[in-house]
């Protein structure tokens, strides 16, 4: 079957670390404010001017003037800091982003990620992408595996528009946690239920199975 996006999310809040300064693209990964542990200290950053961000608002704590890059509406924690986009792009700039959870299209072996337009299709903007590629210290990216057509996201070579070049460090998709080096995606974790051979007929690019490939926990 295939994670869901909330387990995706859940998968990914594993990846923070106590201290860091995350931020969290349009989609999946801004579902990861719903599932920092509580006993961690990270704060999230928002590339529209918000850091100290926190998960989505029940009714009565709905502030309409609250919003991250995607227009939703989302909470603050303690501590937290409202500032324009010039220095909302500056920490991002400065490398003061410890890591970063993007959307894609597609990515490659090669830690290549295209995630801002389909030509001919859609061209929703390169938004604050192309500054965090650049900018963050660590990258991960989100997608789905394979696209409606049953045909591999996770390639050899992106054959769209790069956001970035050789900058993701790894790829969680609805079948797998992948992590890319040495010019190859090497399969870390399987979805509960997926088989390994399901994620080698999905995967275009070159992939390593080393041993056995446990099945994800959340």
């Amino acid at each position: 079957m295939g994670l869901t996006r909330e387990q995706m999310a859940m998968r990914l809040a594993k990846e923070l670390q106590d201290g860091y300064y995350v931020n969290l693209g349009i989609g999946i990964p801004t579902l990861v404010a719903n599932y920092v542990p509580p006993d961690m200290a990270v704060m999230l950053q928002s590339e529209n001017g918000l850091l100290g961000m926190g998960p989505y608002p029940l009714d009565a704590e709905l502030d309409a003037d609250l919003i991250n890059a995607g227009k939703e509406t989302v909470t603050t924690v303690p501590g937290a800091a409202i500032f324009s986009s010039a220095e909302s792009f500056a920490m991002i700039r400065g490398g003061h982003v410890d890591l970063t959870v993007l959307g894609a299209f597609e990515v490659d072996q090669y830690g290549n990620i295209a995630s801002w337009m389909i030509p001919n299709k859609l061209v929703k903007g390169m938004g604050g992408a192309m500054d965090l590629v650049a900018g963050a210290k660590n990258i991960i990216c989100t997608m789905t595996h394979a696209n409606k057509a049953g045909e591999s996201k996770v390639l050899e070579r992106c054959s769209l528009p790069l956001t970035g070049a050789g900058c993701i460090n790894k790829v969680l998709t609805d079948l797998a946690l992948l992590e890319i080096k040495n010019g190859a995606f090497y399969l870390l974790e399987r979805a509960p239920g997926v088989s390994v051979e399901e994620i080698v007929r999905k995967t275009a690019g070159a992939l390593v199975v080393d041993g056995d490939i446990p099945e994800m926990t959340f």
